[in-house]
Protein backbone atom coordinates (compact mmCIF):
# COMPACT_ATOMS: atom_id res chain seq x y z
CA UNK A 1 0.00 0.00 0.00
CA UNK A 2 1.02 3.36 -1.10
CA UNK A 3 0.69 5.54 1.99
CA UNK A 4 -0.64 8.72 0.12
CA UNK A 5 -3.20 11.38 0.29
CA UNK A 6 -4.40 12.45 -2.94
CA UNK A 7 -5.84 16.43 -2.65
CA UNK A 8 -8.67 17.68 -4.73
CA UNK A 9 -9.48 14.79 -7.15
CA UNK A 10 -12.32 15.76 -9.49
CA UNK A 11 -15.83 15.10 -8.50
CA UNK A 12 -19.25 14.38 -9.85
CA UNK A 13 -21.33 17.52 -9.81
CA UNK A 14 -22.52 17.64 -5.84
CA UNK A 15 -26.56 18.50 -7.06
CA UNK A 16 -26.24 15.58 -9.97
CA UNK A 17 -24.98 13.01 -7.08
CA UNK A 18 -28.11 14.91 -4.80
CA UNK A 19 -30.50 14.04 -7.56
CA UNK A 20 -29.61 10.13 -7.74
CA UNK A 21 -29.57 9.90 -4.28
CA UNK A 22 -33.74 11.26 -4.27
CA UNK A 23 -33.89 8.42 -6.69
CA UNK A 24 -32.86 5.77 -4.67
CA UNK A 25 -30.80 2.93 -4.66
CA UNK A 26 -32.87 0.37 -6.53
CA UNK A 27 -34.37 2.30 -9.24
CA UNK A 28 -30.42 3.66 -9.99
CA UNK A 29 -29.47 -0.37 -10.02
CA UNK A 30 -31.99 -1.37 -12.01
CA UNK A 31 -31.49 1.83 -14.54
CA UNK A 32 -28.18 1.49 -15.38
CA UNK A 33 -28.70 -2.85 -15.54
CA UNK A 34 -28.00 -3.96 -12.37
CA UNK A 35 -24.50 -2.73 -11.54
CA UNK A 36 -22.55 -0.94 -8.90
CA UNK A 37 -24.35 -2.61 -5.58
CA UNK A 38 -22.00 -2.67 -2.57
CA UNK A 39 -24.02 -6.23 -1.41
CA UNK A 40 -26.19 -6.68 1.19
CA UNK A 41 -23.32 -6.50 3.76
CA UNK A 42 -23.81 -2.86 4.52
CA UNK A 43 -26.94 -1.52 6.45
CA UNK A 44 -27.81 1.42 7.86
CA UNK A 45 -27.18 2.05 11.32
CA UNK A 46 -30.43 3.59 11.04
CA UNK A 47 -33.72 3.46 9.02
CA UNK A 48 -34.60 6.15 6.82
CA UNK A 49 -31.75 8.03 5.77
CA UNK A 50 -31.19 8.81 2.10
CA UNK A 51 -28.19 10.48 0.52
CA UNK A 52 -26.46 10.90 -2.59
CA UNK A 53 -23.01 12.17 -2.47
CA UNK A 54 -19.31 12.25 -4.08
CA UNK A 55 -16.58 10.00 -2.54
CA UNK A 56 -13.96 10.87 -0.50
CA UNK A 57 -12.14 7.30 -0.19
CA UNK A 58 -9.98 5.87 2.82
CA UNK A 59 -8.20 2.68 2.82
CA UNK A 60 -7.58 1.87 6.30
CA UNK A 61 -5.99 -1.05 8.40
CA UNK A 62 -8.32 -3.48 10.69
CA UNK A 63 -9.02 -1.77 14.03
CA UNK A 64 -7.33 1.21 12.99
CA UNK A 65 -8.41 5.12 12.44
CA UNK A 66 -5.57 7.04 11.68
CA UNK A 67 -6.82 7.52 8.24
CA UNK A 68 -10.26 8.48 8.93
CA UNK A 69 -9.06 11.49 10.71
CA UNK A 70 -6.91 12.33 8.10
CA UNK A 71 -9.83 12.28 5.26
CA UNK A 72 -11.81 14.19 7.17
CA UNK A 73 -9.67 17.53 5.97
CA UNK A 74 -10.12 16.23 2.14
CA UNK A 75 -14.29 16.23 2.98
CA UNK A 76 -16.21 19.11 1.31
CA UNK A 77 -20.17 19.99 1.45
CA UNK A 78 -22.08 17.22 -0.56
CA UNK A 79 -19.54 14.71 0.15
CA UNK A 80 -19.44 11.01 1.32
CA UNK A 81 -17.32 9.32 3.16
CA UNK A 82 -16.10 5.78 2.29
CA UNK A 83 -13.75 3.66 4.52
CA UNK A 84 -12.28 0.48 3.67
CA UNK A 85 -9.92 -1.75 5.10
CA UNK A 86 -7.18 -3.67 3.24
CA UNK A 87 -8.39 -6.69 5.61
CA UNK A 88 -11.73 -7.91 6.74
CA UNK A 89 -12.44 -5.45 9.61
CA UNK A 90 -15.73 -4.95 11.73
CA UNK A 91 -14.19 -3.29 14.43
CA UNK A 92 -16.54 0.34 15.34
CA UNK A 93 -14.21 2.84 13.48
CA UNK A 94 -16.65 5.34 13.20
CA UNK A 95 -18.99 6.63 15.75
CA UNK A 96 -20.63 9.94 17.17
CA UNK A 97 -17.52 12.43 17.11
CA UNK A 98 -16.11 11.37 13.70
CA UNK A 99 -19.95 12.13 12.61
CA UNK A 100 -19.86 15.72 14.16
CA UNK A 101 -16.44 16.74 12.38
CA UNK A 102 -17.98 15.53 9.04
CA UNK A 103 -21.21 17.39 9.59
CA UNK A 104 -19.78 20.41 10.14
CA UNK A 105 -18.13 20.22 7.05
CA UNK A 106 -21.39 19.76 4.86
CA UNK A 107 -20.80 15.99 4.38
CA UNK A 108 -24.20 13.87 3.84
CA UNK A 109 -22.65 10.31 5.72
CA UNK A 110 -20.08 7.71 5.71
CA UNK A 111 -19.95 4.21 4.33
CA UNK A 112 -18.17 1.95 6.05
CA UNK A 113 -16.27 -1.40 5.03
CA UNK A 114 -15.83 -2.13 8.89
CA UNK A 115 -18.19 -1.51 11.97
CA UNK A 116 -19.96 1.27 13.32
CA UNK A 117 -21.03 2.61 16.99
CA UNK A 118 -22.61 5.47 19.09
CA UNK A 119 -25.92 4.16 16.54
CA UNK A 120 -28.11 5.70 19.22
CA UNK A 121 -26.10 9.01 19.35
CA UNK A 122 -26.31 8.81 15.09
CA UNK A 123 -29.75 8.61 15.19
CA UNK A 124 -30.41 11.57 17.16
CA UNK A 125 -28.17 13.63 15.41
CA UNK A 126 -29.64 12.47 11.84
CA UNK A 127 -26.05 11.38 10.76
CA UNK A 128 -26.05 8.49 8.15
CA UNK A 129 -24.32 5.78 8.18
CA UNK A 130 -23.85 2.46 6.91
CA UNK A 131 -21.44 -0.16 7.70
CA UNK A 132 -20.51 -4.33 7.88
CA UNK A 133 -21.21 -4.53 11.59
CA UNK A 134 -22.77 -2.26 14.62
CA UNK A 135 -19.55 -2.61 16.96
CA UNK A 136 -18.34 -1.15 20.73
CA UNK A 137 -14.90 -2.66 19.60
CA UNK A 138 -12.62 0.06 19.66
CA UNK A 139 -9.63 1.14 17.55
CA UNK A 140 -5.88 2.53 17.62
CA UNK A 141 -4.34 5.36 15.51
CA UNK A 142 -1.04 3.42 14.79
CA UNK A 143 -0.58 2.77 11.28
CA UNK A 144 -0.24 4.31 7.95
CA UNK A 145 -3.07 4.04 4.87
CA UNK A 146 -4.19 6.45 2.41
CA UNK A 147 -6.63 8.78 0.76
CA UNK A 148 -8.30 9.23 -2.16
CA UNK A 149 -7.46 6.13 -3.77
CA UNK A 150 -10.08 3.71 -5.23
CA UNK A 151 -10.96 1.49 -2.81
CA UNK A 152 -12.79 -2.06 -3.01
CA UNK A 153 -16.17 -2.72 -1.05
CA UNK A 154 -18.57 -5.55 -1.94
CA UNK A 155 -16.57 -6.26 -4.78
CA UNK A 156 -16.98 -3.15 -6.20
CA UNK A 157 -14.38 -0.21 -7.16
CA UNK A 158 -15.18 2.86 -5.67
CA UNK A 159 -13.17 5.96 -6.59
CA UNK A 160 -12.78 9.33 -5.10
CA UNK A 161 -15.46 11.85 -7.19
CA UNK A 162 -17.63 8.66 -7.88
CA UNK A 163 -21.32 9.17 -6.91
CA UNK A 164 -22.43 6.97 -3.64
CA UNK A 165 -26.08 6.08 -3.05
CA UNK A 166 -26.78 4.59 0.19
CA UNK A 167 -30.75 4.17 1.35
CA UNK A 168 -32.56 1.29 3.55
CA UNK A 169 -32.20 -0.93 0.20
CA UNK A 170 -28.26 -0.77 0.44
CA UNK A 171 -25.14 1.25 -1.11
CA UNK A 172 -24.28 1.71 -4.36
CA UNK A 173 -21.56 3.61 -6.73
CA UNK A 174 -22.15 5.21 -9.99
CA UNK A 175 -18.79 6.06 -11.68
CA UNK A 176 -18.47 9.87 -12.12
CA UNK A 177 -17.96 9.19 -16.12
CA UNK A 178 -21.67 7.60 -16.03
CA UNK A 179 -23.18 10.05 -13.96
CA UNK A 180 -25.22 11.67 -16.84
CA UNK A 181 -26.22 8.07 -18.08
CA UNK A 182 -27.38 7.66 -14.93
CA UNK A 183 -29.51 10.43 -14.41
CA UNK A 184 -31.28 10.02 -17.83
CA UNK A 185 -31.69 5.94 -17.11
CA UNK A 186 -33.00 6.87 -13.87
CA UNK A 187 -35.51 9.37 -15.10
CA UNK A 188 -36.77 6.94 -17.51
CA UNK A 189 -36.94 3.92 -15.36
CA UNK A 190 -38.99 6.55 -12.51
CA UNK A 191 -41.47 7.85 -15.37
CA UNK A 192 -41.88 3.63 -16.30
CA UNK A 193 -43.00 2.67 -13.17
CA UNK A 194 -45.20 5.88 -12.45
CA UNK A 195 -46.91 4.28 -15.69
CA UNK A 196 -47.13 0.56 -14.03
CA UNK A 197 -48.30 1.42 -10.92
CA UNK A 198 -51.38 3.85 -12.12
CA UNK A 199 -52.31 0.53 -14.22
CA UNK A 200 -51.73 -1.61 -11.25
CA UNK A 201 -54.13 0.48 -9.61
CA UNK A 202 -56.58 0.12 -11.76
CA UNK A 203 -56.26 -3.49 -11.62
CA UNK A 204 -54.06 -4.69 -14.33
CA UNK A 205 -52.05 -7.54 -13.57
CA UNK A 206 -48.41 -7.66 -14.68
CA UNK A 207 -48.61 -10.99 -16.45
CA UNK A 208 -50.48 -8.65 -18.87
CA UNK A 209 -48.39 -5.08 -18.70
CA UNK A 210 -45.10 -7.51 -19.07
CA UNK A 211 -46.32 -9.80 -21.88
CA UNK A 212 -45.64 -12.39 -19.36
CA UNK A 213 -48.78 -14.90 -20.05
CA UNK A 214 -48.19 -15.64 -23.29
CA UNK A 215 -44.69 -16.99 -21.98
CA UNK A 216 -46.07 -18.99 -19.45
CA UNK A 217 -46.33 -22.05 -21.78
CA UNK A 218 -42.70 -21.79 -22.44
CA UNK A 219 -42.11 -22.52 -19.08
CA UNK A 220 -44.05 -26.17 -18.91
CA UNK A 221 -46.70 -23.75 -16.62
CA UNK A 222 -50.26 -24.86 -16.49
CA UNK A 223 -53.16 -24.01 -15.34
CA UNK A 224 -55.73 -27.13 -13.86
CA UNK A 225 -58.74 -27.22 -12.47
CA UNK A 226 -58.81 -28.04 -8.96
CA UNK A 227 -61.27 -31.05 -9.72
CA UNK A 228 -58.85 -32.26 -12.10
CA UNK A 229 -55.83 -31.83 -10.06
CA UNK A 230 -57.37 -33.91 -7.19
CA UNK A 231 -58.35 -36.60 -9.88
CA UNK A 232 -54.81 -37.08 -10.30
CA UNK A 233 -52.98 -39.70 -8.22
Amino acid sequence: MRTVVVTDPPRADPGDAETLGGFGVATVHEALGRVGYLGPELRPAWPGARIGGTAVTVLCWPGDNLMIHVGVEQCRPGDVLVVATNSPSTDGLFGELFATALAHRGVRGVVLGSGVRDVAELREMGFPAWSRAVSAQGSVKATAGAVNVPVVLGGQTVAPGDVVLADDDGVMVVPRADVARALIASQARVDKEAASRAAFQRGELGLDRYGLRDQLPDFGIEYLPYEKWAEEP
